[in-house]
């Protein structure tokens, strides 16, 4: 565990295996690294430096509560990888930590090898459905706690893996994200965020990952990014938007694959 201070903010992350550095950048929710994390990590760190950021929010890292911006939040990643790394790193961000991971990279093309994005999205107001889903989790989260985490779990995942789960373990999925003030401070981040100006400054060269049955974020965001990005490569999982849960075994090899590849290796599509 370590702490560094970035503007009065204490930001939280761990540091975990040996080799080159990979930095996992998580999504909405107040719960941050452990839950997001917590399974994946240990396929990594075999061959792999994992580092895992807490990003303000979280239970773990402690700011000022001001809005959350793209821009402040890349800072406290920034701020991380000069702490914890030595040189370049390999940078994954999930959903909306893909918004923060892909601004890193705009911002400090120095400081990222290499770029994967998983069911990520640009911007939000443009999209009557998204907006719909993130007004109504704030909706619940401020009036009905039990109905916002029964909401997110149907949307987190695609409907045959919480079927195949049994209800047992799906009613064991809806505490994973409460609706704490952090996580309504990330919702209300993921209703303003824009990233669309700075996606074509991104040099690394970037993977762009969607999940074809992501009904929280549509797979279709994920092909936006990808062309978004320049020279970038595109993958398909089918499965939900926690596509790491549903299929790990596929998303361990895209990554590892990825991050492996020779330099002059940049377009790898799988559908």
């Amino acid at each position: 565990m370590a702490i560094v201070n970035v503007k009065g903010a204490q930001v939280h992350y761990e540091k975990a295996g040996s080799g080159p550095a990979l930095v996992l950048v998580h999504g909405t929710g107040s719960a941050g690294s452990a839950v997001n994390w917590g399974r994946t990590t240990p396929r990594f760190t075999p061959h792999r430096t994992v580092i895992t950021p807490d990003l303000p929010g979280t239970e773990a890292t402690v700011d000022d509560g001001a809005p959350l911006t793209a821009e402040g939040l890349a800072a406290q990643v920034i701020a991380v990888i000069e702490d914890a790394a030595d040189g370049p790193v390999d940078l994954l961000g999930f959903s909306m930590g893909s918004t923060v991971a892909a601004t890193v990279a705009a911002l400090r093309p120095d400081l990222v090898r290499r770029l994967i994005l998983v069911a990520g999205w640009a911007h939000t107001d443009s999209d009557a459905y998204l907006r719909s889903l993130f007004t109504l989790w704030q909706s619940l989260g401020t009036s009905d706690p039990a109905s916002f985490g029964r909401a997110v779990a149907m949307t987190g995942f695609s409907r045959g893996f919480l079927n195949s789960i049994g209800r047992e373990a799906f009613e064991a999925l809806i505490p994973n994200m409460p609706p704490t003030p952090g996580t309504l401070r990330h919702i209300a981040y993921d209703l303003q965020v824009d990233i669309r100006p700075l996606l074509p400054r991104i040099e690394a060269p970037t993977l762009v990952i969607g999940g074809t049955q992501d009904i929280t974020v549509p797979v279709e965001h994920s092909r936006a990014l990808h062309a978004a990005i320049p020279g970038s490569s595109y993958a398909e999982i089918d499965a939900g938007h926690v596509m790491f849960f549903e299929q790990e075994d596929t998303f361990v090899k895209l990554v590892t694959e990825f991050t492996e590849a020779p330099a002059t290796v940049t377009a790898v599509v799988s559908r």
